[in-house]
């Protein structure tokens, strides 16, 4: 069988076929140009017409090729025909993001129906179908790296977002299921996660807000930048089966797994405020986004405006660009065999002492 680019060498990673989905803005946007920064040919799937034709420009100025595809993750029947397009254009698959997510800020009752079944077919659902999509191109090569974004949510739920939680919280069960079914058969194909911390990305000022505030992420607040490289870290690494990004995550994770009680009473206190700017501009109406137009839910959010998200919000005063429990974990063999050498070190002096204190002394 012909190997392909992720078994050769350093240059051909750098033209390995990634498709990103939701990469018009935020995430998925910065994790496109990180690949391209690779060299990665990029494949970039989202509704959005301005932010993708934006996000293309900023992949080939990354010194990447790309592909613009305009598709509702929702749509299985459409994210297959994406799939062929790539395959059609660069002739296979190596990475797969699934990063297409929507959501609505509200509590629970004051979430419809359809809304609610809205968020779970693009966050959950979209994830399903692009696996699928994937993986009807990659089982037969026997090889390629699936990455789901995922979010502490996926573990932790919050209030005011249970439709995100409870869509994240279903690609998590969803990914151990077939990480289970690839090592079965011994697949070469690999499943992955990136749990993800709060991120300053445009998607609070285009997702349906039904509390008084503006909605924000609960900090501290990462760039998507973080993110991305942890994403395409894991698309290399994906015989982890999961990455948690920011100090935040692994808090909130270690926290849940030890006192889950606890947490629910300290989130019922904090959780409301944390999740809404002081400043005016909440509560949209039914179909309304943050600035008049529709909320993203329904419709692309640059769509009637004309206007590139990008993919920073306006959280570029708070948010921190380095994570160092990111490094820990992108690193996690190199930290524990210094802890090793450093543990080891230590015993011998120790030991050194020791014998210093019990040697006899000369007459």
């Amino acid at each position: 069988m012909r190997k392909g680019p992720l078994s050769r060498g350093a240059s051909s990673k750098r033209r390995r076929t990634v498709v990103v989905t939701g990469a018009s803005g935020g995430v998925g946007r910065a994790t496109a140009v990180a690949f391209a920064a690779r060299g990665a040919r990029v494949a970039l799937l989202a509704r959005g017409r301005e932010g993708l034709t934006a996000a293309a420009d900023d992949v080939r100025r990354a010194g990447g090729e790309a592909l613009v595809v305009s598709v509702d993750m929702a749509d299985a029947k459409a994210v297959e025909d994406a799939a062929q397009q790539v395959v059609d254009t660069f002739g296979h698959i190596d990475v797969w993001v699934n990063n297409a997510f929507s959501g609505v800020f509200a509590p629970f009752p004051e979430i419809t129906p359809d809304e609610f079944r809205r968020v779970t077919e693009v966050t959950y659902l979209g994830c399903v179908f692009g696996t699928r999509a994937a993986l009807r191109h990659m089982l037969p090569r026997d090889r390629g790296t699936i990455v789901q974004v995922g979010s502490a949510l996926a573990y932790r739920g919050i209030p005011l977002q249970s439709a995100y939680c409870g869509a994240k919280h279903a690609i998590q069960g969803f990914n151990e299921s077939l990480r289970c079914e690839l090592l079965h058969e011994g697949s070469g194909v690999r499943t992955t996660m990136v749990q993800l911390p709060g991120l300053n990305t445009p998607q609070f000022d285009w997702v349906l807000n039904r509390m008084p505030g503006r909605p924000r992420p609960v900090p501290p607040v990462y760039q998507p930048e973080v993110a991305a490289r942890a994403i395409v870290h894991a698309a290399s690494h994906a015989r982890r089966r999961e990455y948690w990004v920011g100090g935040s995550t692994a808090a909130t994770l270690l926290a849940n797994a030890v006192a889950p009680g606890v947490l629910d009473r300290y989130l019922a206190r904090t959780g409301f405020a944390a999740q809404q700017d002081d400043r005016r501009g909440g509560r949209d109406d039914p179909e309304g986004g943050q600035h008049g137009g529709p909320a993203n839910l329904w419709a692309p959010a640059d769509g009637p405006h004309g206007r590139d998200f990008g993919a920073h919000g306006r959280f570029d005063d708070e948010a921190v660009s380095h994570s160092p429990q990111g490094w820990v974990s992108r690193n996690r063999t190199r930290v524990g065999a210094g802890a090793l050498a450093a543990a080891g070190l230590g015993a011998l002096v120790t030991a050194g002492l020791r014998r210093g204190r019990n040697r006899p002394t000369a007459p």
